[in-house]
């Protein structure tokens, strides 16, 4: 399942409207966990599989998840 950010995030600094589509996929890297997201500015793909760190407060809480099976 992609999903896409609906309505975007204004970057003030850069001028552009910033969206996001994401398959929703945690991935590990062996250091990292993360997911994978298409980043556009303006409508425009700019950076495409941009590996976006899960932050520590959810990785703890999925190893958590993971414990308890």
């Amino acid at each position: 399942m992609t999903t896409t950010a609906p309505e975007g995030q204004l970057k003030p600094d850069i001028g552009v409207i910033e969206t996001t589509e994401s398959d929703n996929i945690l991935r590990w890297d062996g250091t990292n966990l993360y997911v994978e997201q298409d980043v556009y500015h303006n409508g425009q793909l700019v950076h495409r599989r941009y590996k976006r760190r899960v932050t520590k407060h959810v990785a703890q809480a999925l190893a958590l998840v993971l414990a308890q099976h």
